[in-house]
């Protein structure tokens, strides 16, 4: 799905600047290339965005996929779970990111009931995604009950990426969110799932809150990319949500989160002391104040008087 940054549609160009021979020679990461580092390697890089200030921040840095994850209900919207969070929503954040990336690949995550209710409907939704929202794919949870949905999205033309362990959307269902695979039955379903979304078309795979080992021999056997959210590092690939990593988000933090740097309490530092300046009649200071306009305020007094 090759498409040149900033020419499917002038809506989601992050340079509109520009010329169209500038344009033709960047094009964002498709699913073939995706597929082809199962084996050349590097391993793959994954990270959410939800705005476009941190998808060009993300894109900037070379990571392979923006996941545009309905886990923005939870670190964009408030809510208490991915549950309520609907197609327009994750439109309009979808917008936002495709304006600022050029060269990762773009996937917008498919919220609860957006296909499942019927194929049609997840056809229809997932095409929304692409041509309204400008994505490049999109991504959807669940194993073998949504094979023949992923089958039908693909063979319209739309790259898809599975989700199976520990999926968020149906997580009261297994037991809440917690580690999935670690007894015979659980991890039976969860490799036959993954199985069946490798051969429905499926350019890749997360695994979430898979044991290693059971990761391990899935990456073993699917001809497609793997992409671990705690999963341990025998997958193909790792994705978090990028305000984990950063220490944004501090309502709850995952184990298997690393916080690379904690940014939550300097940036509550930095509104405290914006605070204390403001009040104190410290900022703005002459640095921050324009100077000029002495001749028109005295006129001004001088008429009022």
């Amino acid at each position: 799905m090759l498409r040149p940054a900033g020419i499917q549609n002038p809506a989601y160009s992050p340079l509109p600047g520009l010329s169209f021979m500038e344009a033709s020679a960047m094009h964002r990461i498709t699913p073939t290339e995706i597929r082809k580092r199962k084996k050349s390697g590097p391993r793959l890089t994954m990270l959410t965005a939800y705005d476009y200030s941190f998808a060009r921040l993300i894109d900037g840095c070379s990571i392979d996929m923006v996941l545009v994850g309905d886990s923005l209900g939870m670190v964009m919207l408030g809510y208490d779970s991915t549950v309520p969070v609907t197609m327009e929503e994750m439109l309009h954040h979808c917008k936002a990111v495709n304006r600022a990336v050029t060269k990762a690949m773009v996937i917008g995550d498919m919220p609860f009931m957006s296909y499942q209710v019927s194929r049609e409907d997840a056809l229809k939704n997932a095409g929304r995604f692409v041509k309204e929202a400008g994505c490049d794919a999109v991504k959807l949870e669940g194993g073998r009950v949504v094979a023949r949905t992923i089958e039908k999205i693909v063979s319209a033309g739309i790259p898809v990426m599975g989700h199976v362990g520990l999926t968020p959307q149906t997580a009261s269902s297994l037991g809440g969110f917690k580690v999935q695979g670690r007894n015979i039955e659980e991890a039976k379903k969860i490799f036959e799932d993954a199985v069946a979304v490798a051969d429905s078309g499926a350019f890749a795979i997360v695994l979430e809150c898979v044991p290693a080992e059971l990761s391990g021999l899935i990456t073993e056997t699917v001809d497609i990319p793997t992409i671990g959210i705690g999963a341990g590092n025998k997958c193909d690939g790792q994705v978090l949500v990028t305000h984990d990593l950063i220490g944004l988000f501090e309502k709850f933090t995952p184990s298997f989160v690393k916080k690379y740097v904690n940014l939550a309490p300097d940036i509550k530092n930095a509104i405290g002391l914006f605070k204390e300046e403001v009040e104190a009649g410290e900022f703005p200071s002459k640095k921050e104040s324009f100077s000029g306009g002495e001749e028109a305020v005295s006129a001004i007094k001088a008429k009022k008087n």
